[in-house]
């Protein structure tokens, strides 16, 4: 039997499983590594330790197949930014680290991320960005993304920012975080999970297409860009997300009065 989630808000809700005690990040946080050892350990561990890992998690729980990703080669030495739907926990940390191999991704997070006791430098070495708590961790968290796209990195973002699990459609999201790209002159590729039935598993088989790139006008307006940016990207990961076969959590909408509920057009 599916397993069967109401919402009131598309927009605002979340259902991630976890329930973490979120801690608030300093104005100053260090977004980079500070020593050579640190730095030494992180690639090491993004590279030789959790990025085989994942491949053979990702493929063993999902048999995933990723879609696109020679896309992606002519802008390896120039960087780019990724935005995909947000339809798994742990799926989507590790997601971006196989579509960018052998670069890695820096994911912007919600700052829970590195509120997980003991494990906060392991999270920050395997590329998690957390967004401030504050106002007044706002421009250092700018100053490190732009020195990330001054170095050509690859950036990961979740622009409908909630879990939902499963969920078979793109849920509307603002033009907000295209406002990096836009400013910073980098191509956008988006990447989209779609869900198929298999036989045999629980779980359902992933398939992962990247399309793109789209990039900033000349001429324009970083807002401009921004709101063309978000339009171009939404487009596509709708049309990719018509391509899933199976749901397998079934989302239903609160109804308006009486308490009832409808399907939601997943």
């Amino acid at each position: 039997m599916k397993k069967v989630i109401t919402y009131t808000d598309a927009e605002k809700e979340d259902f991630a499983s976890w329930e973490i005690r979120q801690k608030k990040l300093p104005p100053d946080y260090a977004y980079f590594p500070k020593t050579p050892a640190r730095r030494a350990a992180a690639f090491a561990l993004y590279h030789f330790i959790a990025t085989p890992l994942v491949f053979l998690m990702q493929k063993g729980l999902y048999s995933e197949r990723i879609v696109g990703r020679r896309k992606l080669r002519p802008y390896r030495k120039s960087g780019y930014f990724l935005y995909g739907n947000h339809t798994r926990a742990a799926g989507d940390a590790y997601a971006p680290s196989l579509i960018a191999f052998p670069k890695k991704a820096y994911i912007i997070a919600n700052p829970d991320c590195v509120s997980i006791p003991g494990l906060r430098r392991v999270v920050e070495d395997l590329g998690a960005m957390p967004l401030p708590t504050g106002a007044a961790g706002m421009r250092n968290f700018r100053r490190a993304l732009h020195l990330h796209a001054e170095r050509d990195h690859v950036i990961a973002v979740y622009p409908e920012a909630h879990i939902w699990p499963y969920y078979t459609d793109i849920r509307a999201f603002p033009s907000t975080s295209f406002r990096y790209p836009a400013e910073e002159g980098k191509p956008v590729f988006t990447f989209t999970t779609v869900y198929h039935k298999r036989l045999f598993f629980s779980l359902p088989k992933t398939v992962v297409y990247i399309d793109g790139p789209f990039f900033p006008e000349e001429g324009r307006t970083p807002k401009e860009n921004q709101e063309l940016l978000r339009a171009a990207s939404f487009a596509a990961m709708k049309r990719r997300a018509a391509l899933s076969t199976y749901r397998h959590v079934e989302y239903v909408k609160a109804g308006p009065d009486s308490g009832q509920s409808k399907p939601s057009a997943s």
